[in-house]
């Protein structure tokens, strides 16, 4: 087990973003996400539900990189923003920046008026956290991913949704952030965020040199967990056989 790589450790992690749910739409944006859902479907999560992210709930588990061929229902967009609404999703989000209580800015970079970068918008991400379960995955954690205050909300952190009252923080929840160099929750007194584990190989003063805001820790930071052999056989054989996981977190 020695040669596995810190992309199949970060698959194991989006995997146990997982453990204990059911019943779900289970929506992933990135490469690393999307092999780490498949993972627990076909492990310790099989009543999940995926998607092709258009229209259609998959009936197989294909590989990340290789189309369905089995559909298991119709799922158009009214019925998405139903089970939205109902909270029955959970999604995995990424984006440019996000601060200590879990702000996500997926938007613009600089002043608004005036930005040095446009990027994706806001799209639902607001919607996202305030109705469902919300984790992120940032596959370069860095300063100028994760920093201070972001310079626009589009997902909606923790002081954020506190704020509002109860019509957005009564179904908000941000589960967890995993990155190319560990996990993270947000379990810090205030609501702020705070280290999980760090992935093998990985030293904490590492992780606290690559982030904008002071992490919370409870103690010794444990190592995150890696692949056993079943999971390792699945990820290199059944969901990513062409390796494009390590695209997305070179080793």
């Amino acid at each position: 087990m020695n040669d596995v790589t810190r992309a199949e450790v970060a698959v194991t992690a989006c995997s146990d973003l997982f453990r204990g749910q059911a019943e779900i739409l289970a929506s992933p944006a990135g490469i690393v996400p999307t092999i780490g859902i498949r993972l627990a479907l076909l492990t310790h999560a099989p009543d999940l539900m995926i998607s092709d992210g258009e229209s259609t709930i998959l009936g197989d588990v294909p590989a990340v990189d290789r189309p369905s061929t089995v559909s298991a229902g119709y799922l158009p967009y009214r019925e998405l923003f139903e089970l939205i609404a109902a909270g029955r999703r959970h999604v995995v989000m990424g984006g440019a920046q996000i601060d200590r209580m879990g702000n996500q800015n997926l938007s613009l970079i600089g002043d608004h008026a005036k930005p040095a970068k446009q990027l994706l918008g806001t799209r639902a991400a607001a919607t996202n956290t305030v109705n469902h379960t919300t984790s992120y995955w940032m596959p370069r954690h860095s300063r100028r991913t994760f920093v201070e205050s972001v310079d626009f909300v589009t997902g909606v952190g923790n002081d954020r949704a506190r704020a509002a009252g109860p019509a957005a923080s009564r179904f908000h929840r941000l589960h967890r952030v995993v990155t190319n160099l560990g996990v993270f929750d947000f379990s810090a007194p205030d609501g702020g965020m705070a280290v999980v584990s760090a992935h093998p190989g990985v030293a904490f003063d590492e992780i606290r040199a690559a982030t904008g805001f002071p992490l919370y820790t409870a103690g010794t930071v444990p190592a995150t967990r890696l692949p056993d052999e079943q999971e390792l056989q699945l990820i290199r054989e059944v969901l990513d056989p062409r390796k494009r996981r390590e695209d997305e977190v070179p080793a």
